[in-house]
This record gives C-alpha cells, structure tokens and sequence, in this order.
C-alpha cells in the first residue's frame, strides 16, 4: 500500500513541473529503464552461458520452442 502512495507522490510531484523539467524527466527516465532492461538481459545472458557451458541444456526445434513458449 505504501508504493502506491508513494506512486501517488510522485505523479503529484511531477504535475507541478514545467513543461521542460517534465519533458526532461521522461528522458532520464526512458535512459534508466533502458539501462535496467539492458542489465537484465546480461545477466539472463550470462546465466544462459554458464548453463551452455555446464551441459546444462537440451537441444530443441523451432517448432519444439514455439509449443514450450505458447504453452
């Protein structure tokens, strides 16, 4: 419940910004976001290669990977 009301602060923190330091918020923002995403997937990468390295992998189809990804 406290995220929420911090999310709540946030927006009306961000309502009282001019045009620019809202347009500039976004910016830093949309880099931080890209930046975590870009973190998440080396680690996932790193992950996959130690399990590659390991053995610990089977090798599959495409076909076989569409019917483990759609379920």
């Amino acid at each position: 419940m406290e995220e929420q009301a911090v999310f709540g602060e946030v927006l009306e923190a961000a309502d009282r910004l001019s045009l620019e330091e809202k347009e500039a918020l976004i910016e830093v923002l949309q880099r931080r976001l890209i930046d975590e995403r870009r973190d998440e997937l080396a680690q996932e990468n790193a992950a996959a290669r130690k399990e590659f390295e390991a053995g610990e992998f089977r090798e599959a189809s495409p076909e076989e990977l569409l019917k483990e990804i759609l379920g």
